[in-house]
Formats: C-alpha cells, structure tokens, sequence
C-alpha cells in the first residue's frame, strides 16, 4: 500500500512535469508561510516517499496536495486511510460519556441505494437490504453500513403494519442482526428486554416477539396492537431473520390503526 501510494505521488509530479527541486522550493514556501519547517520536503526524503514505501508525515502530505493540485483525502486514499469511511469504525469505542459525535460531518461520498425492486410497496414491511437493486455513490453518511456491514440486514415497517404498535411504530426503519436468529426464552423485568424478532413468512416479513413450541413458532404482537397472535410452522412457514437491535422510529405523527384522519393538537378549532 505505502509502495502503490508512493508510485502515484511519482507519476503525479512526473504529468506535471515537476522536478525534485520544484517540490522542495515549493515546499520551502509553505513552511515559511505556515511557520513550520514539518512541511518542507528535501529531494532524498521525496525519493525514499516515491520509491522506498516511506510514508509521508500528515505535513508533507498537505504540502505535496498543495503543489500537486489534488485533494488531500484522495493522497491519503492512497496509504489506506478513507476518510469517507470514518463512520464504520465509531463504534470500536464506547465512551462512557454522553457527547456529539462529528466523525461524519465532513464525509464527501458514501453509498447508498439508488433504485429499489419496483415492487416495493411503503405499505408493508419489507427486507430493505433484498429490495436493493443498485447502489450508487452520493455525499450522505453512515447508509453506506446498509452495503458493507454483513452481519446487519435493515427493514422498513410497513405503514400498516401494528404488529408491536407503540413499541416499533409504522414507518419505522430497524436494524436487525442475523447472527441473533434464535429465539431466546425468559423472563424479561419489562417489555423493552423482550428481543424482537425479524421474521420472514409466506406473507411478507414482520417484527414481532415469538415463542417456539416444538415444530411451531408463535408471533406475539404487543398487548396494545390491533394484531392478532399467530402460530406458524417454524421454519416451514415463518423464518427468524434475525433479532432488531436498532430502530430509527418517526415521532409526532400518531393516528389511530386504520384512520384516515390527522390527530388535532390540543386546543385546535374543528
């Protein structure tokens, strides 16, 4: 990797048709002007860079984007440090304080879907990551863990879909783990501990909490749900994906299952 980034930076300098000593002149400005002689960069310490696998300091790397004319992410693109990639690795850390986190404000180009299966319907739950037909490059963040974490699958709540209604509203999106595909049985001190479960059945797909009776499988919606309890053939008829362990859920926009109508707030006129 250091070898191939040297190269660039050799072939770069060669299509601009600069010298060892065009650079370092180049650079003897740069530090004068930054006040720091960590930018300037000697011709023997730009020929092991180009030729030796040596790897520029953060210092020299600005300068030589400097003189070179190109973006400093794309130099460091080229020793293996993306930067557009910054937000998939946040969470080898867990602080133990609550805080901002600005690793993604500054994120040029992620991917993420660009044309969905013309069979989607916002209607009812689906597997987001099957409804995917093309991935395309665009300056929006974290998405692109939809394409490169394979242990996560994402799904959408169907608009009419109530099944662990208030727990998991319609139009939420959730984020479930297929390494967790098991159903664990217990007793939960509340129903936020209860796992939900991502099932697949000849139906369509639904969130729900389960329970697993020898061959069958019982998907049991929340006490508050207009949905009723189902017993399926396991795993014939309903698979477990996986369990949801994240849910991004819209708020302030609650109606009734099966109404047409908006709530009023409070104090408004009929």
């Amino acid at each position: 990797m250091e070898l191939d980034g040297g190269y660039k930076l050799r072939a770069l300098r060669g299509a601009l048709g600069c010298t060892m000593r065009d650079v370092e002149n180049a650079s003897l400005q740069i530090s004068r002007r930054l006040g720091n002689e960590e930018f300037a960069i000697p011709p023997s310490r730009l020929s092991d860079i180009e030729t030796k696998g040596v790897v520029p300091s953060l210092f020299r790397l600005y300068s030589m984007a400097a003189i070179y004319r190109r973006d400093y992410r794309e130099l460091l693109s080229w020793y293996g440090v993306n930067l557009d990639e910054i937000h998939l690795d946040v969470g080898a850390a867990q602080p133990p304080s609550s805080h901002f986190s600005k690793a993604s404000e500054n994120i040029s180009q992620v991917s993420m879907p660009v044309r969905l299966d013309p069979g989607f319907s916002p209607q009812q739950t689906a597997n987001i990551g099957r409804l995917i037909e093309k991935w395309g490059v665009v300056p929006l963040s974290y998405l692109s863990m939809f394409a490169t974490d394979v242990r996560f699958t994402y799904g959408y709540i169907g608009s009419e879909d109530y099944t662990m209604y208030p727990i998991l509203a319609p139009g939420s999106f959730v984020q479930v783990d297929e390494t967790k595909n098991k159903v664990v049985e217990g007793s939960w001190r509340s129903e936020y501990e209860r796992p939900i479960y991502f099932i697949e059945t000849r139906d369509g797909f639904v969130c729900s909490w389960c329970h697993v009776q020898r061959d069958s499988i019982v998907l049991q919606p929340h006490p508050l749900s207009p949905v009723h309890v189902r017993m399926l053939r396991h795993p014939q008829e309903a698979e477990i994906i996986g369990q949801v362990v994240g849910v991004a859920m819209p708020l302030g926009e609650w109606r009734a299952p099966g109404s047409a109508t908006e709530p009023k707030a409070h104090g408004a006129q009929p």
